[in-house]
C-alpha cells in the first residue's frame, strides 16, 4: 500500500496513526467515537472520504468502511449518497427531554398535559382504595393487564377507531416503555427504521440504546412523503417505520386519510413494521374532519399501535395501551415478560375507573378547552398558519432565524427565565438550514404565566421590532 504525505493536507479528521491497534477497524471506530463525544468533531462535520482516510492511515479501504459502519449503527454519523459522511446532529450529547425543574423558570420546553385536571383523578383514587379487591391490585400478576382493565382500555380506544380483543392488547408502563418494548421485541441491532426528519426526541435516544439506525424521510404539511419513503426503501434495507399520525411531535403535523392510505401502500409493499404512536388521538377523533381511522386499521398485521394516557388523562400514572396483530403478538408478549415493564395494577385501576365512570371524557373535555385557550394566546404573539398543525396541539413549532447555536440559544433563554427546546434536539438524521423552537403550551402553572413566557420569548427573538 503506498505511503502518502498528508502532513499539510487539509482533512476534517486526522486520527492518530500511533493510537491504532488490531483489529484496526474497531480501534479506528473507537477513536472516531471518542473524538465525537469529546466535542472535537462538531455535529454536521463532513468526515474524510473513506478512500482518502485509507490512504492517510495506510489501511485497506474495507477497514475504513467497517469502522464507519460501526459508528453509523451507533447513531454517531450518517451517510448521504453522493455527498459524503457527516457527524450526526445529536451524536455528542443526550437529547432526552424530561422534567428538570429549575426555580424561577417558565417552562416552555417539556410538554406536560395541563395538570389542572388532576383534581378529578384524586377523587377517583378514593374510590379505588375502597374497592373490595384492593389487595389484589397490590400483587404482581397479569403482566399484560387484568382482564377488566383490558376491557376498559378497548372501550377507550374504540372512540379512536381501534377494534381489537383482549388477546391482542397489553397494558404497559407508559408510552415510552411501549416504544422500548416494540424495539426490543421486533428489531435487532443494525436494523433501520424510517422516521420523519424531525421526530420524537426520546425515540431517537431509544434507537441509540438499541443500536438501531434511523432513516430520515422528508415530508410536507400532510406528513411523510410516500415517494420519499419508497425511494429510501428501494435503495437500502429498511425494517420499520415510526409515525405519530394524529399529531406529530414536534411539528404538530396531522396525517390526513389520503396520506395514510399512500403510506400504508408503501409500508405494505416493503413489509415494514409500523410503530404507530397515537398518544394525541384523543385530541383528534371526533373534531377533525380528515381523521377517519388510525393506520393500524390499514395494516393490522404489520403494526404496533400505542395509545398512552399521560396526555389525555393523567401523566403521573404512566399507563399506556398496546394493540398488535397475530403476526407480532408472541414477540410482543415475550418482550413484556422478559423486560418486566408491567405498570402498577393500582394505577391501571385508577385509569380504568376514570374511563368506566366517564370521568376520563370529562378530563379530555377540560384539556381541550385549556388547549384552545393556550393556542389562542400563542397566536396573539406568534400568528398561526391555519393550514399546518393540529389546532389543539399541546405545543407549537416556531420557525426562527439567525439562531444557529443550539446550546447558546437555550442558555440565553434560561437567563431570561425561559426554558425552550431547539429543533436540533428532534433531528433524526442530517442537519438542515431550517431552524425551529418547540414551544410547550401545557406546562406552565397558569395561562397568565404562559402569556408572560411567550411575551419574553417574542422580545428575545424580535428585539428590534419590540423597540420600534
Amino acid at each position: 500500500m503506498p505511503v502518502n504525505s498528508f502532513e499539510h493536507y487539509p482533512m476534517s479528521w486526522k486520527p492518530d496513526k500511533k493510537a491504532l491497534k488490531r483489529p484496526f477497524y474497531k480501534s479506528l471506530a473507537s477513536l472516531l467515537e471518542q473524538d465525537i463525544l469529546n466535542g472535537f468533531l462538531a455535529s454536521g462535520t463532513k468526515l474524510p472520504p473513506q478512500r482518502e482516510l485509507a490512504d492517510f492511515l495506510d489501511l485497506n479501504f474495507t477497514t475504513i468502511t467497517r469502522a464507519y459502519k460501526i459508528c453509523e449503527v451507533k447513531g454517531l454519523i450518517y451517510a448521504v449518497t453522493g455527498s459524503g459522511t457527516f457527524v450526526a446532529p445529536n451524536a455528542s450529547r443526550s437529547i432526552t427531554i424530561s422534567i428538570d425543574k429549575t426555580a424561577n423558570l417558565i417552562d416552555l420546553g417539556f410538554v406536560a398535559s395541563f395538570e389542572q385536571t388532576n383534581a378529578i383523578v384524586k377523587d377517583v383514587f378514593h374510590k379505588v382504595v375502597d374497592k373490595s379487591y384492593l389487595e389484589q391490585l397490590l400483587n404482581y400478576n397479569d403482566p399484560t393487564g387484568i382482564p377488566h382493565q383490558k376491557t376498559a382500555a378497548l372501550n377507550w380506544m374504540e372512540s379512536f377507531g381501534i377494534h381489537a380483543d383482549q388477546e391482542h392488547v397489553a397494558i404497559v408502563s407508559g408510552a415510552q416503555n411501549a416504544l422500548a418494548i416494540a424495539l426490543a421485541a421486533l428489531f435487532e441491532p443494525g436494523n433501520r427504521i424510517a422516521t420523519d426528519l424531525y421526530t420524537y426526541s426520546n425515540f431517537i435516544e431509544l434507537a441509540k440504546i438499541f443500536h438501531i439506525q434511523l432513516v430520515p424521510i422528508l415530508g410536507d404539511q400532510f406528513g411523510m412523503l410516500p415517494e420519499e419513503l419508497e425511494k429510501q426503501c428501494s435503495q437500502i434495507n429498511i425494517h420499520g417505520i415510526f409515525l405519530m399520525p394524529s399529531c406529530s411531535n414536534p411539528t404538530t403535523v396531522m396525517i390526513p386519510e389520503f396520506r395514510k392510505q399512500e403510506l400504508a401502500s408503501v409500508i405494505r409493499k416493503h413489509r415494514l413494521i409500523l410503530i404507530e404512536d397515537d398518544i394525541h388521538a384523543f385530541l383528534t377523533a371526533g373534531i377533525i374532519s380528515d381523521y377517519e381511522q388510525p393506520m393500524f386499521n390499514l395494516l393490522p398485521e404489520q403494526c404496533v399501535y400505542i395509545c398512552g394516557t399521560s396526555k389525555s388523562i393523567c401523566s403521573g400514572l404512566r399507563v399506556a395501551f398496546m394493540v398488535f396483530g397475530d403476526a407480532l403478538r408472541e414477540k410482543i408478549l415475550q418482550a413484556i415478560f422478559n423486560i418486566n415493564v408491567k405498570t402498577s395494577s393500582f394505577d391501571a385501576e385508577v385509569i380504568t375507573e376514570l374511563i368506566l365512570s366517564g370521568k376520563a371524557h370529562e378530563i379530555v373535555s377540560q384539556k381541550k378547552q385549556l388547549a384552545k385557550s393556550a393556542n389562542d394566546i400563542y397566536s396573539e404573539y406568534f400568528p398561526l398558519n391555519e393550514t399546518v398543525g393540529h389546532p389543539l396541539s399541546f405545543y407549537r413549532w416556531l420557525p426562527i432565524q439567525g439562531h444557529n447555536d443550539v446550546l447558546q440559544l437555550e442558555t440565553d433563554l434560561k437567563r431570561h427565565s425561559i426554558r425552550v427546546f431547539h429543533s436540533d434536539r428532534f433531528l433524526s438524521g442530517q442537519t438542515t438550514p431550517d431552524k425551529y423552537l418547540r414551544i410547550a403550551l401545557a406546562s406552565t402553572n397558569s395561562l397568565d404565566e404562559l402569556k408572560t413566557g411567550l411575551k419574553i420569548l417574542k422580545q428575545y427573538l424580535n428585539p428590534k421590532k419590540q423597540k420600534a
